[in-house]
């Protein structure tokens, strides 16, 4: 499936800790719901848990900065075959900035950042 930039929208990431825009439509990209967050401070549009990577390569990555080029790798192989991902691509046709919201403490090296750039790459 393919759609041309021009039809898609501004994709952002964003931990879940952080205030929320006006104008973003919210999806939660973890397979957990974060801790210490309540659904009114989350703000989420769509918990979408299987577009996370699965809990066998979230476990092996285990946030190790020296993984995460083997972890991207992996992940992406898991999104190519992930259903998930047309739902992500038909909704940024409908809204003019998706944010994916995750919980992870490195803003750099998570899934958040892979899911976003495969998400660009279509």
């Amino acid at each position: 499936m393919s759609y041309s930039a021009n039809t898609m929208s501004a994709i952002k990431i964003k931990r879940v800790y952080e205030s929320v825009a006006k104008d973003e439509y919210r999806i939660l990209v973890d397979r957990l719901w974060p801790r210490g967050v309540t659904k009114e401070q989350a703000a989420i549009d769509l918990w979408l848990k299987e577009i996370a990577p699965s809990p066998e390569l979230r476990k092996w990555f285990n946030h190790d900065p020296e993984k995460f080029n083997e972890f991207r790798n992996r992940y992406v192989e898991e999104l190519e075959k992930n259903p998930a991902t047309a739902t992500v691509l038909s909704l940024l046709t409908k809204h003019n900035t998706v944010t994916l919201v995750y919980a992870a403490k490195n803003v750099d090296i998570n899934h958040a950042v892979v899911l976003k750039a495969f998400m660009e790459s279509m």
